[in-house]
């Protein structure tokens, strides 16, 4: 209707003006039951391909390769899925929010560094440590959707650090 508005206003419709994100948020105008079944089929493709990149690590030579690209891949279509949802202006912008500015900026690096690691520089161990460093980042930016989530996180783990260290002090004496 907006379009037909400007065209109708004597305006083309145009305006270069416009960022990328928001050329894209004004093409996602999609119904409820189309965002529906796009985040489920990217959430399904993500859980697929991280399941068969951990099928694929036990294949001889290629297998950690197969693995940490499958994962990654997954790991990606899992944060797109959500786009669907929201749509992509507003999720770049709840992504950028001061509660997940940090956990993004860590998986997004992470997900980049992971595939440099394995593609081009060929350092696997880097790799593995960055896939790891992208799951709690992925962990972490997912708990901060539900609320009080990252707290009670953080409370059973400071629990079960005091738990530990009671029972190496008691180990002792």
């Amino acid at each position: 209707m907006d379009k037909l508005r400007a065209v109708l206003g004597g305006r083309d419709g145009h305006n270069d003006n416009r960022s990328i994100i928001e050329t894209a948020n004004e093409a996602s105008t999609l119904g409820w039951g189309t965002r529906v079944k796009g985040f489920i089929a990217c959430m399904v493709i993500g859980v697929g391909c991280t399941i068969l990149g951990a099928g694929m690590l036990f294949i001889p030579k290629i297998g950690l390769l197969l693995f940490i690209v499958f994962y990654t891949f997954g790991n990606v279509c899992s944060l797109f899925s959500t786009m669907f949802l929201m749509g992509p202006l507003r999720q770049v912008k709840r992504m950028c929010d001061k509660t997940r500015a940090f956990a993004t900026a860590v998986m997004l690096t992470c997900l980049v560094l992971t595939l440099c690691a394995v593609l081009w520089w060929k350092i696997f161990i880097l790799a593995l440590v960055l896939v790891i460093l992208q799951s709690i980042a992925f962990a972490w930016y997912g708990l901060s959707y539900i609320p009080f989530a990252r707290d009670a996180v953080l409370k059973f783990f400071s629990m079960m650090c005091r738990m530990c260290m009671k029972q190496s002090v008691g180990d002792v004496s």
